[in-house]
């Protein structure tokens, strides 16, 4: 059974009536309408509340979206389309994501290719129509070098293909950062990463999706200002996105998807 194979990993779902409150209220209203909206729209605006009031830990966000999953796989809800990433795609408002569409949140905040890979599980028994892919931010500010991050996203995006042969494929570039301008917590790391490294491993990004079979879709340009950084009418603190900066990604999407994903070829 689907649920079976989903809950049977190293992590056991913890018995919480809130979250298991809006889950259920909302796939049962997802059942009787089957009108596509992003999964779970409102509610998992709460649930994203409640995961951040109490400080969830790595652990509990794995087990938080292994619940939506669940949820996505049994409901097998039309045009289902995946967001796969760090904290960028995790804070994506679901008010701004395309409604003609059914869309999965698996964002963790602080996620590297290396964690990604190890989680792709968590969503295999559904069945996407897309999958959106942004990931290695985090690894570039921890250390890690492209080779090691561009080896990771190709396992990602083979395994992805593997597992779900009739998806739609998108590797999204990774953003770039306002630099001296940046208030974010981590700036000191922030500084030692340039712009630059950035383009060039978003060049490799794109050489490799193709060779995958994938598709790219650049998002850098939308971002950076005339001096190439982080728009700031766009961020929080020089590196992640205010409302104002997703309705751009929004966007971005919106048009990728009518132009490119499904026109016929």
């Amino acid at each position: 059974m689907t649920v079976a194979i989903l809950i049977v990993t190293d992590y056991n779902l913890p018995e919480d009536p809130q979250v298991s409150a809006i889950i259920t209220s909302t796939t049962t209203n997802s059942i009787k309408s089957n009108k596509p909206s992003p999964l779970f729209g409102e509610a998992r605006t709460k649930l994203l509340a409640i995961g951040r009031n109490h400080k969830w830990t790595y652990k509990q966000w794995v087990e938080q979206l292994q619940r939506e999953a669940i949820a996505a796989a049994n409901n097998r809800p039309e045009r289902l389309t995946i967001l796969v990433g760090d904290s960028l795609s995790l804070w994506f408002p679901s008010k701004l994501l395309p409604w003609d569409r059914n869309w999965l949140n698996q964002g963790i905040s602080g996620e590297t290719t290396a964690g990604l890979l190890k989680r792709l599980y968590l969503f295999d028994s559904t069945r996407p129509e897309t999958i959106f892919v942004m990931i290695g931010i985090n690894d570039l500010l921890n250390g890690v070098d492209n080779q090691k991050i561009l080896a990771n996203q190709r396992k990602i995006i083979s395994q992805l293909r593997t597992v779900h042969p009739g998806s739609q494929i998108v590797v999204q570039s990774i953003l770039p950062h306002s630099g001296e301008l940046a208030t974010w917590e981590g700036r000191d790391r922030l500084l030692q990463l340039s712009n630059s490294r950035i383009r060039k491993i978003n060049r490799s990004l794109k050489a490799l999706a193709d060779d995958e079979g994938a598709f790219y879709l650049n998002l850098y340009p939308l971002f950076t200002n005339a001096q190439g950084l982080l728009r700031s009418e766009l961020s929080t603190d020089g590196l992640h996105l205010n409302d104002k900066g997703y309705q751009v990604w929004s966007t971005a999407i919106k048009m990728y998807i009518k132009i490119r994903l499904e026109q016929p070829w």
